[in-house]
């Protein structure tokens, strides 16, 4: 295993320090992941068993280790303790996963996440203090919802009770205003921002109207968001 001997650069007693992120497992999501948080320019700290996945990662951070194990002595040893957010990306491996999750959390990381392979596995991973993410479920209820409705182009769930759509608005609201369509009350929805042209207006007013090619976005319940597909699809 490879030891981390400096780690001052996720410190927290360091000043003016960026987000820094853990990663652990660097499968087909965790060398996703890392690679778009390390082109965003984040710190990341990252590890695997595997030295081929591990090398790859090497372009994008000189803080990535090959770990025979997940022990608490070599995630210590790694820094990723001095980590911001810490992430788990090894569901299949129940076992590991939930062990990992553990040690991270015991380790008094701010934030710790972890991909869960099943709601039973989710259940557990939440009870130890992890946010629990449900990768392929997501991707599925978004695609789901962009086949249903045309008009939808993205979807995005942050728990069961709220969810966040991107929604182009209908021919037939166009010139309508949001008291008229009155999402709020007909769907349970609320408006958070509307994307006209160029701008994005976040402080929404009930007398504003609606323009051809306006985006909405739009938070509440999955079927909310459902019923005002099938509205927008009539």
């Amino acid at each position: 295993m490879l030891s981390l001997k400096n780690n001052s650069y996720c410190s927290k007693n360091s000043k003016n320090k960026n987000m820094t992120y853990g990663i652990v497992g660097l499968g087909r999501f965790g060398s996703a992941l890392a690679m778009d948080l390390a082109s965003a320019g984040a710190e990341i700290v990252v590890m695997d068993k595997n030295e081929e996945r591990v090398r790859t990662l090497r372009e994008m951070t000189e803080h990535a280790y090959v770990v025979a194990n997940l022990d608490k002595k070599t995630l210590i040893e790694t820094g990723i303790q001095n980590c911001d957010v810490a992430i788990v990306c090894i569901a299949e491996h129940l076992d590991t996963s939930i062990l990992t999750t553990l040690n991270l959390v015991s380790l008094g990381i701010p934030r710790v996440i972890a991909k869960a392979a099943t709601a039973e596995h989710g259940v557990i991973l939440e009870k130890l203090g992890a946010e629990v993410v449900f990768p392929e479920r997501d991707m599925a209820i978004r695609l789901a919802s962009r086949l249903e409705n045309s008009h939808n182009l993205d979807i995005v769930q942050l728990s069961e009770q709220i969810n966040i759509s991107k929604t182009i608005v209908a021919n037939e609201a166009i010139g309508l205003s949001v008291r008229d369509i009155n999402l709020r009350e007909r769907f349970g929805l609320n408006i958070i921002a509307i994307q006209s042209g160029d701008i994005v207006i976040n402080l929404i007013t009930p007398d504003y109207r609606f323009k051809e090619g306006d985006i909405l976005f739009v938070s509440g319940s999955k079927e909310g968001i459902f019923k005002l597909n099938r509205w927008l699809n009539s």
